[in-house]
């Protein structure tokens, strides 16, 4: 049974749905400053934000698992997020840039993604809407790649192909849910668990990006300076975070949206 309309919750829903979309956007940006704070007060090695980040990542695959082993079905899911997300967790495994827990989240997400990729182009290929998950991927991979030829790490002793692959991981990663938000824009509606994925995804998002804002802080803008003297990678690194935490900040928001409002299926605005 759905929340009384007159909860707290709804009331604030209500009045947030009848501010202007620049005052939308200004609460929005408090209520990540305040969590950046929040962040910043609470976690003190800027390793947990990643590590955060990559167990949300990872917490979001199980669900869908739990899903497709559930409900047998995988309608609503987009094949083309899903490779995307085999490739870049690939090229960031072969270029060992990465040890520790690190390794063994990226692991662990990618057999997770993998057996995601067998349900559903094998046992559940009959559930699987194509016709929806229509975003072309050479849109996506092709620049990234030749942004990460142009600008990757230059300052580690690992092989150039190495660097390369860990920037194209890096960039393909900011953009790989684009095809997963595309076809729930073709649905117009998502199912509970698929917006439960894809929420852990805005909130991994918003961890990593948070790393970056609040090193840079600590550190007292040094890397603008290294920036200067031509070392892109740092600035194209946080600049790629920001980018895809803002493309999840519009779903994140409609998805707290339909929480607060007891809703079980979520509707995407036309």
């Amino acid at each position: 049974m759905g929340r009384k309309r007159s909860s707290p919750m709804n009331v604030l829903s209500e009045w947030v749905k009848k501010q202007s979309m620049r005052m939308k956007i200004c609460l929005g940006a408090m209520v990540a400053l305040l969590a950046l704070v929040a962040l910043k007060l609470t976690i003190h090695d800027l390793n947990h934000f990643y590590i955060g980040s990559e167990f949300i990542h990872a917490l979001g695959i199980i669900v869908l698992i739990y899903k497709l082993t559930t409900k047998k079905t995988c309608s609503g899911l987009s094949l083309k997020t899903q490779e995307l997300t085999a490739l870049f967790v690939a090229a960031r495994l072969v270029t060992i840039m990465a040890g520790g827990i690190y390794i063994i989240l990226d692991v662990i997400t990618l057999v997770a993604t993998l057996w995601v990729l067998y349900m559903i182009r094998f046992k559940l290929k009959s559930t699987y809407i194509k016709e929806l998950d229509n975003f072309p991927l050479y849109y996506l991979v092709v620049p990234c790649a030749i942004l990460a030829i142009l600008i990757h790490p230059n300052t580690t002793y690992h092989f150039l192909i190495c660097r390369i692959l860990w920037a194209f991981g890096s960039y393909l990663e900011t953009i790989s849910v684009l095809p997963q938000l595309r076809l729930m824009q073709n649905a117009k509606m998502i199912e509970p668990f698929t917006a439960h994925y894809v929420f852990a995804l805005g909130v991994s998002r918003f961890l990593a990006c948070a790393h970056w804002i609040i090193m840079f802080y600590e550190t007292s803008g040094k890397f603008f300076y290294l920036i200067g003297s031509g070392y892109f990678w740092f600035g194209a690194a946080l600049l790629a975070e920001i980018v895809q935490t803002f493309i999840l900040t519009d779903f994140c928001y409609y998805y707290i949206k339909s929480f607060m409002q007891g809703q079980l299926i979520m509707r995407m605005p036309v």
